[in-house]
């Protein structure tokens, strides 16, 4: 279905788009869920296969906390690998262009695969830290180039709902990985190596089918200076109805920046023009990394046990966790365009607050009311949903819209590089969630259906306020001067 209702309007795009959308995002952000999921089904036999290489090797029977630290290892460097990928994910756009950097970022991923799916012949665990590492580096790369191409290829009244799919599919590879994982399909025994490598298959639908799309107009048109290319990318993309007044904004934009380097991270930090713009970035992003959405995955199957779900029923209801994310994705992806960028976020952060101070409250009474388990269980989906809401997919969007052409690319590595309470363990994520949800209301301007120009103008009052025109810094946006 190749139409969009906005606001009672419909709206009809092309079909190329939407599966632009679908190949970028198969072999891109899914990859980031899917290879977070699947570490979760063969933890024990993971843990196995390292104990038996020291034995083979040194013949060390290692300690349970050992073993334990060296699966630490295996789960955690995947999150170092996704902190490179994000550094170098700026500059491999601006030298291949972003649809080309979704291609190249394959390279890591199959070579994750291929050590992954030969590390238990070789009888070595470390082929499986260094697997991590580079799917690690494939995560952070997608993750950061995805979105920024989706939101320069998608028309000015769609942009937030196709840069949002991004966070669509990351909760569609969760629910992937869980359901792959599963002992009946790839989580038993005798296949977690396979399981570790499946990864490979979205990676090659990638490469097969992303090579017959365009890339990104503005890219084209921006940091390529090719007209043509830009004008047959947005008549594949957005059709004939709006292709002149697209056109004219990326024109504008090129106008505007001409002439100007491409920004570092550094250059973005010294630069007043976007101070406001990139604290509400690093704000949004460590938001949404602290909020606290990845350990309540992890204290996930805990809280079923303690409702009384059997051990081997828990992998099961586990894929609810994932589903809700998905469900909630999608909801978003139908009310950005309607509600708008801070609405969404703030209702996110908001909510969560609420379940994460509902949580704590059910965690200190739970020795006293029969009952509090399930409340438990209960808030581990409404958090979930919360998140999924609001912080999963709108924090993706917004360095696309708030920063121009020659900034976007450091933007968006600064973005992606943001990467014992007991009872009281989701207080902190609470008043992370609250102070969020202020700051949004207060500083970050609405978004939805308005020109990056406008954009900027919102933000170029926030940073230069209070100062005497004539001795405004000279900034990136000559526009202004």
């Amino acid at each position: 279905n190749n139409k969009f209702n906005i606001n009672g309007m419909v709206w009809e795009y092309p079909l190329t788009l939407v599966l632009m959308v679908a190949s970028a995002a198969i072999g891109g952000t899914l990859q980031y869920g899917y290879n977070l999921a699947i570490m979760n089904a063969p933890t024990t036999f993971i843990q196995t296969f390292i104990n038996e290489t020291f034995l083979e090797r040194w013949d060390i029977q290692l300690e349970d906390y050992q073993v334990t630290l060296v699966w630490t290892i295996i789960v955690s460097i995947f999150s170092l690998g996704g902190f490179t990928g994000a550094f170098i994910a700026g500059p491999m756009t601006i030298r291949f262009g972003r649809k080309n950097c979704l291609l190249l970022n394959n390279i890591f991923l199959m070579s994750g695969a291929f050590l992954a799916v030969t590390s238990r012949a070789a009888g070595s665990f470390e082929m499986i830290i260094i697997s991590r590492v580079l799917v690690g580096i494939n995560a952070g790369i997608s993750m950061n180039v995805q979105p920024m191409y989706f939101g320069e290829s998608a028309p000015k009244h769609l942009r937030g709902a196709i840069s949002l799919s991004s966070a669509v599919f990351t909760a569609f590879g969760v629910v992937l990985g869980q359901v792959v994982g599963l002992r009946e399909i790839l989580g038993s025994e005798s296949c977690w190596h396979y399981l570790l490598a499946s990864n490979a298959i979205p990676g090659f639908i990638q490469l097969l089918t992303l090579p017959w799309f365009p890339e990104s107009p503005r890219y084209l048109l921006i940091d390529r200076e090719d007209k043509e290319a830009c004008l047959d990318a947005l008549r594949r993309l957005h059709g004939c109805e709006g292709q002149s007044s697209e056109l004219d904004e990326i024109l504008a934009e090129q106008a505007q920046i001409k002439g100007m380097p491409h920004s570092r991270p550094w250059d973005l930090i010294r630069d007043q023009a976007v101070r406001w713009q990139l604290f509400s970035v690093i704000v949004v992003s460590s938001a949404m990394q602290l909020c606290g959405n990845d350990s309540i995955y992890f204290y996930a199957s805990y809280v079923f046990k303690e409702a009384g779900i059997s051990a081997d029923k828990v992998q099961y209801v586990t894929i609810g966790t994932g589903s809700c994310e998905f469900t909630a994705c999608i909801m978003c992806n139908l009310l950005i365009e309607r509600k708008g960028r801070r609405f969404m976020l703030m209702g996110g952060f908001i909510l969560m607050t609420v379940w994460a101070i509902v949580f704590t409250i059910a965690l200190s009474f739970e020795q006293s009311i029969s009952w509090m388990p399930y409340l438990r269980m209960t808030c581990i989906f409404t958090y979930i949903l919360s998140f999924g809401m609001g912080p999963a997919g709108v924090t993706g969007v917004l360095p696309t819209e708030i920063f121009n052409q020659s900034a976007r690319p450091a933007a968006y590595t600064i973005a992606g590089s943001m990467i014992g309470l007991k009872d009281y363990c989701f207080v902190p994520f609470a008043t992370v969630c609250l102070l969020s949800a202020v700051y949004v209301g207060m500083f970050l301007p609405e978004t939805k259906g308005k020109s990056l120009s406008a954009i900027t103008a919102e933000f170029h009052k926030l940073n230069f306020k209070g100062l005497d025109p004539s001795k405004k810094l000279i900034s990136a946006y000559p526009l202004f001067m």
